[in-house]
């Protein structure tokens, strides 16, 4: 288990793993975890010991990296789109507070919007935290390895989420994601939609993720990993 505990402001924290990284914030009445991680155990410890405030836990969506201490929580935000995987792979799932698009969720003068970003994963979303003017995008907006192969993901709805994201952004100056470069510009959302048109024209090469031999085409924005045509 390595991990490291990094202060962005005084009630904003990401711990950041080898693969993955996930975010605390901590507002006046509560605290929140963004994601739980891949290989830490402890993730609900290193909360508390960063607040005397209540936590709860929020997923972006059910990948497994993202969800890997859900069960030291009692319940957990989740789009219930990314429910069904969710519930079939987790031994202790605990109980599911779905969230909806536009939801607010107050720490306590510190409101957090949901943002629906479909496409990576029927139920991504992203969490405007409105009084900071960030965006933790979760997966779909990144500079690493999105992935786009197997069930549920979709480069349509993937593309329509971009375009989605043309009408918040006045209301946030930075995007903090959960693989890649930490932060990002906003810009990195054009550039994105724009690749995405045609993956055709990026080099491709095989790759063996988890005993599944996808493609990976390195657009020079990010690396997208999509099912091999047959």
């Amino acid at each position: 288990m390595s991990y490291e505990i990094i202060k962005i402001n005084e009630t904003t924290y990401r711990i950041e793993e080898d693969h993955v990284r996930f975010f605390f914030l901590i507002g006046n009445q509560r605290a929140l975890l963004v994601d739980s991680g891949l290989s830490v155990t402890n993730t609900r410890e290193i909360a508390e010991s960063l607040t005397d405030l209540p936590v709860s836990l929020l997923n972006t969506h059910s990948d497994p990296d993202h969800i890997a201490c859900n069960h030291q929580f009692e319940s957990f935000y989740m789009h219930e789109a990314d429910s069904f995987f969710y519930f079939n792979i987790m031994p202790k799932p605990g109980k599911l507070l779905p969230l909806k698009d536009g939801e607010i969720i107050d720490l306590g003068d510190r409101p957090l919007e949901i943002v629906t970003l479909p496409g990576h994963t029927p139920g991504s979303v992203g969490v405007l935290d409105i009084n900071h003017r960030v965006l933790i995008s979760g997966d779909p907006i990144q500079d690493g390895m999105i992935f786009m192969f197997g069930p549920g993901r979709d480069m349509t709805a993937y593309r329509d989420s971009l375009r989605k994201l043309d009408g918040y952004r006045s209301r946030f100056d930075s995007i903090y994601p959960s693989h890649g470069t930490f932060p990002v510009e906003k810009e990195l959302i054009d550039h994105l939609y724009e690749v995405t048109a045609d993956l055709s024209k990026y080099p491709h090469r095989d790759m063996d993720m988890h005993g599944q031999i996808v493609d990976c085409v390195d657009t020079g924005i990010a690396k997208f990993l999509i099912s091999q045509k047959k």
